[in-house]
C-alpha cells in the first residue's frame, strides 16, 4: 500500500526548525515540506534554497490559505504561539508547535480549547530533548521501587558568570517569551515525566544585569529573573528545589538528586545515572545501553499521529498547559512572596 503523503508549512525557520524539523521531516517517507513563511520573504528564501522548499510566503497567513498543506510546524518565539496555533487549527492544520508552549497559562488554555474543538487535529508541543536518553531509565528505576517511597527531588541547573555586556536576547524580554524563564521549563518537563506534577509552588528571583540594550542600540529594562530558586509540593507529598542560574561562575552545572526511602537516584552534567541502595557506600553507575534509549524522533511521532491516529506522547497539549501553569506560578510567587498553588 503506497504511504499517504503529508505536506508540512513551515512558520518560522529559525536554528531549531533547521537542525531538527526539516531533517525530521525530510527524513521521514511520505512526507514533503512544501512551503516556509520567515520573519522576512529574504529569509524565508534563503531556507528554501538551502533545503530545496518549494514554496516561499511573504506571511504566515498567506501560507495558511495554502490549500495544499495539511499540517504546519511553528518554529517562532513563544509571543507568536497561541496566534498561530489557534489560525492554523481553524485553518483545518495539524500543528507541531515549539516550546515553550505559550506566553501565559491563560494562552495556553486557549489553545488547549481550540486544540478540543478540533478533535480530527493533531495538536502536539516539541518536547524537552535534554533527557530523552535516560527518561525510560528514570521512569523504570522510580516505578519499580529502587528509591522506595519518595522523599525529596533536587534539581539544578547553574552556568556562567554574569554576561553584562550582552545585548538583550529574546529569552530574556517578557514581551517575546512571556512567563518563561531560563531553561526551568525544560526541566521541569523531564521531571514530572519521572516523578508527577507539583501542586504548589514558592519561589524567589533575583535579575543581576537589570538593563541591557537591544539590537538597535536602544537601553531596555530586563524584567526576566537571571537567578531562580523554587520549592514545590509535588502531588505524591514529595518536595522539590530547582534552582536556576545565568550568573553561576565555576559552578558544576547540571545535577539531579532523586532521595527516597530506601535509594537514590543522581543525575550529573553529562546525563549520566548513578543509584544507590540502603547500606551501599557510595553510588554507583547504572547501566543505560544505547538501545533502550528513547532518541529524537518528534517529526516521526507527529507524522505518525497526523496520518494513523496515533496518540501524542511527547508532548500533548495538556501537558503543555500544567508546566504553563507551573512556569506562570513561579512568577507570581517570586513578585508577591506568597505559595501559589495549582492548577490555577
Amino acid at each position: 500500500m503506497a504511504i499517504e503523503s503529508v505536506r508540512v508549512g513551515l512558520i518560522g525557520a529559525g536554528r531549531n526548525t533547521r537542525d531538527r524539523h526539516i531533517p525530521g521531516f525530510d527524513s521521514t517517507p511520505g512526507v514533503e515540506i512544501g512551503a516556509v513563511a520567515n520573519r522576512s520573504r529574504e529569509s524565508g528564501q534563503r531556507v528554501a534554497d538551502a533545503f530545496n522548499i518549494p514554496n516561499v510566503y511573504d506571511n504566515w497567513e498567506e501560507l495558511l490559505e495554502d490549500e495544499s498543506l495539511d499540517a504546519v510546524c511553528i518554529g517562532t518565539w513563544p509571543y507568536m504561539h497561541r496566534t498561530l496555533t489557534m489560525a492554523s487549527l481553524q485553518a483545518g492544520k495539524h500543528v507541531l508547535c515549539e516550546a515553550r508552549m505559550a506566553m501565559s497559562a491563560a494562552e495556553a488554555h486557549e489553545m488547549l480549547a481550540a486544540s478540543q474543538a478540533s478533535p480530527n487535529l493533531v495538536a502536539q508541543i516539541v518536547p524537552s530533548p535534554m533527557s530523552f536518553g535516560i527518561d525510560d531509565l528514570m521512569i523504570r528505576l522510580i516505578a519499580e521501587g529502587f528509591i522506595g517511597d519518595l522523599i525529596s527531588v533536587d534539581v539544578q541547573s547553574q552556568t556562567g558568570f554574569t554576561d553584562r555586556d550582552s545585548t538583550l536576547h529574546w529569552r530574556q524580554d517578557r514581551d517575546m517569551s512571556g512567563f518563561n524563564i531560563l531553561n526551568m521549563g525544560i526541566w521541569y518537563e523531564a521531571m514530572i515525566r519521572w516523578v508527577g506534577r507539583a501542586t504548589q509552588v514558592m519561589a524567589m528571583s533575583q535579575i543581576t544585569v537589570p538593563h541591557r540594550r537591544d539590537d538597535d542600540g536602544n537601553w531596555r529594562s530586563v524584567t526576566v529573573p537571571d537567578t531562580i530558586d523554587i520549592l514545590c509540593r509535588l502531588a505524591n507529598g514529595a518536595n522539590a528545589h530547582l534552582k536556576f542560574s545565568a550568573c553561576a561562575g565555576l559552578s558544576p552545572g547540571n545535577s539531579v538528586w532523586i532521595y527516597g526511602t530506601d535509594g537514590t537516584i543522581h543525575v550529573d552534567g553529562q546525563m549520566r545515572v548513578y543509584g544507590g541502595k540502603r547500606g551501599d557506600s557510595q553510588l554507583q553507575e547504572i547501566a543505560n545501553p544505547p538501545e533502550n534509549r528513547y532518541s529524537w524522533s518528534v517529526e516521526q511521532e507527529f507524522i505518525a499521529s497526523v496520518r494513523d491516529g496515533a496518540p501524542v506522547m511527547r508532548t500533548p497539549f495538556n501537558i503543555g498547559v500544567h508546566y504553563m501553569e507551573w512556569t506562570e506560578a513561579v512568577t507570581v510567587s517570586a513578585q508577591t512572596g506568597e505559595a501559589v498553588y495549582l492548577p490555577l
